[in-house]
């Protein structure tokens, strides 16, 4: 017996709730489809036990100790290492404490949905995680680890997932993908190439790793176009291992189209190590429009995900180092932005860009209306601090009327947390469902297109975007 409401999420109307309610069921165990997140891939290519709780659920998970954080914790305490050598917990059942006595951080969060899915579902939990129990639940996930059907493969097969896509540097060798492919292994596990470290100037060791990237491709990286054939040669490498998209993590949305000697006096400035911060941004637009027409060559997905304030922190940063939970969302401007790469190749039926937001306020004034028009355009989902209840179902109403739901992409669960995944699709299909639900009751959709849309949401639309 579970502790958990089989009806959350749905609507309390009880007319809508039975619409949804049937909806629901009818999506709920379909293959997961999970086109981009930030899983290992050596934990499918060697299938070796997760250590234990607190190294599954609370040390890896940026969502958990930036909660914890805001509470006065120290991340030390938590497990996260230190950049300086200084000490860590390494006691995983002291840090599980830890964890269990503040969990009431979480009430009303999406992360507590998650937790609670993953500890009753997938480790059988009768009772909500507390510092009383906190032993229990360490020991009951504990013994669960140690079996043979809790390692990563088996719990691929048991969540459901058709596909994972990870999230790769281009200086990655690839081994585990590799290893993976050669094992025979039926699991299905692809790269995303994400090219942020040798495409932002300001990324630490960018000079570095560009001259690392000539060792890898064999390109001269210290011409402008033999820095592009660099990425034509990985990209390609990627494309090998399964590959279907790209993702770019800018800090915004801008774009540039330069003249071929503008575009080479600027890279050879950021090369030499001296650009301005308006330089490097600059370098970063010239290189989304760059991506761009690559993808119309390759057929690689392009996702963007701008508008983060990454690593807020400097003293978190300087001691713990990135993706520590200090990514602060900021506006963001679309319209402006990606006019110069739209004007090159926004109507190009080869390309597929996906828009992803962390300001919400862009969705009706800016996103919907763009990929409303824009054959190239896509609308990715709720993301990061709206992968909730809530910024999932204001996503749909600010996007529906003008973009419609086929211009959006269904859903992804970009996550490091493996067991949070079976979780995060199911949220997205509770919500999804009890927004058609919504629409059916008021008149604005049939129930037979309803019952057409809800698959679609949850995996058709992905399946397609993705070409997956």
């Amino acid at each position: 017996m579970g502790f958990l409401d089989e009806n959350r999420l749905l609507p309390a109307e009880p007319a809508q709730r039975a619409v949804a309610r049937e909806l629901y069921e009818a999506v709920r165990a379909l293959p997961l489809v999970c086109p981009h997140g930030h899983t290992d891939p050596q934990w499918f290519a060697t299938d070796a036990p997760f250590a234990d709780p607190a190294q599954l659920f609370v040390t890896p998970d940026h969502y958990v100790f930036r909660m914890l954080c805001s509470a006065g914790v120290d991340l030390a305490g938590l497990g996260v290492p230190r950049r300086d050598g200084g000490w860590f917990e390494t006691d995983s059942r002291k840090i599980w404490r830890l964890f269990a006595a503040h969990y009431h951080l979480f009430r009303g969060t999406p992360s507590r949905l998650w937790l609670d899915h993953a500890f009753q579902d997938v480790f059988g939990a009768e009772s909500r995680l507390s510092a009383e129990n906190a032993d229990d639940y360490f020991d009951r996930i504990s013994a669960c680890l140690a079996r043979p059907e809790f390692r990563p493969r088996a719990l691929y097969d048991r969540f459901g997932i058709e596909v994972i896509a990870t999230t790769d540097s281009p200086l990655d060798d690839l081994r585990w993908h590799k290893k993976i492919r050669d094992d025979g292994w039926h699991g299905r596990v692809v790269p995303t190439y994400r090219p942020d470290p040798v495409i932002d100037p300001e990324f630490e060791g960018f000079v570095a790793n560009v001259e690392r990237f000539a060792d890898i491709t064999g390109a001269d990286t210290t011409t402008w176009q033999g820095y592009l054939e660099a990425h034509r040669i990985r990209r390609a490498a990627f494309r090998g291992m399964g590959a279907t998209a790209t993702d770019h993590g800018h800090p915004s949305a801008r774009t540039a189209d330069l003249p071929k000697p503008e575009a080479t006096a600027l890279f050879d400035r950021v090369l030499s190590g001296a650009a301005s911060p308006g330089e490097a941004e600059l370098f970063r637009a010239q290189m989304l429009t760059e991506m761009a027409r690559m993808s119309i060559e390759d057929g690689l997905v392009m996702q963007l995900h701008p508008g983060s304030r990454r690593n807020h922190s400097s003293r978190i940063m300087a001691r713990h180092g990135r993706d520590k939970g200090f990514d602060i969302p900021g506006p963001t401007d679309f319209v402006t932005a990606l006019k110069p790469l739209l004007n090159a190749v926004g109507l190009s039926p080869d390309l597929t860009l996906i828009l992803f937001t962390l300001d919400e306020t862009a969705y009706g004034r800016e996103l919907a209306p763009l990929a409303g028009a824009y054959p190239a355009l896509r609308l990715g989902p709720a993301w990061w601090f709206f992968d909730s209840y809530e910024g999932m179902m204001r996503y749909r109403e600010m996007t529906t009327e003008t973009a419609g739901f086929y211009n959006s992409v269904g859903f992804n669960d970009d996550t490091r947390a493996f067991c949070s995944i079976p979780a995060r699709h199911d949220v997205a299909r509770r919500v999804d469902c009890a927004f058609l639900a919504r629409l059916v009751a008021s008149g604005r959709l049939d129930l037979d297109e309803a019952h057409e849309l809800a698959p679609d949401l949850a995996c058709g639309l992905a399946r397609r975007a993705y070409k997956l």
